[in-house]
């Protein structure tokens, strides 16, 4: 499997391993044996134990660091180095404080062999897409963590990434904004069609928004299960939320992670 030309996403046989910070300790395994693919359009949840290597599998896909073993494509085309076909966004929304909120969604284009004219137009198009037009003149400070986080997406999105990588992108958020910007980022994805693999430890999270969960085992990481969600309304997470075969999923999922243990213990 050299990167299947249908997947935006491939991984095979891959393994990451460490130096262990004890002075002459053999090397320790983060993640090993790791094969799956995510399908273009697809959105995929990764759920596991604390520790257990999904953070390294985003850094892998970036292109922020290299497997020890395997190999990694993205959209066909071997990770060797940062990728700019792959938006990522991490658990805070790293907004620049000095730039206003358009400005912000921008900065990922300036870069880029991008005339001004297309520029602006894929900036106004994510401003509008997420809900933003009307903050677009205030700066990150005016705005609730909500609205920040629908600007970083925003930004993401404006490179028009092959791929976007959430990092617990709602971990910060309290209950009542969490279950909003579910929906907001839901409609938003649905909408731009871009692929997505999200890393979280939200079992509710995933089973309402992916098309698919991934479950991991504790270090070194592997894929120890792959689920089908099966659900309508993927750009609504809070009605899909209230099915019975979600609250069926969750309820597997923390069986199959063992929390039920962890509750008694």
């Amino acid at each position: 499997m050299a990167g299947s030309s249908a997947a935006a996403l491939s991984l095979e046989n891959v393994a990451r391993r460490f130096p262990s910070k004890a002075r002459g300790s053999a090397l320790f395994t983060a993640v090993e044996a790791l094969s799956f693919e995510v399908r273009s359009g697809e959105f995929v949840a990764l759920v596991g134990p604390s520790g257990c290597g999904k953070s390294t599998i985003l850094n892998l896909v970036a292109g922020l660091d290299r497997p020890s073993e395997g190999v990694v494509h993205v959209s066909g085309e071997p990770v060797r180095g940062p990728n700019t076909h792959v938006g990522f966004m991490l658990q805070k929304d790293l907004l620049l404080p000095w730039r206003s909120i358009r400005r912000n969604v921008e900065f990922g284009l300036e870069a880029r062999p991008i005339g001004r004219g297309e520029r602006t137009a894929r900036v106004e198009r994510e401003l509008r897409r997420c809900r933003l037009t009307e903050l677009a003149d205030r700066y990150p400070h005016q705005l609730s963590g909500g609205q920040r986080q629908r600007a970083a997406l925003a930004r993401t999105l404006a490179i028009e990434p092959d791929l976007v990588l959430l990092d617990e992108p709602f971990s910060a958020l309290d209950a009542q904004t969490k279950l909003l910007l579910h929906r907001s980022f839901a409609r938003t994805i649905v909408a731009s069609g871009v692929t997505t693999l999200l890393i979280t430890h939200d079992l509710s999270e995933a089973v309402t928004m992916a098309d698919r969960i991934l479950v991991m085992s504790e270090r070194p990481g592997r894929i120890v299960e792959e689920i089908e969600v099966g659900l309508p309304h993927r750009d609504d997470p809070i009605a899909r939320a209230s099915l019975p075969r979600a609250r069926e999923l969750m309820a597997h999922l923390f069986h199959s992670l063992h929390l039920d243990d962890r509750v008694d213990a």
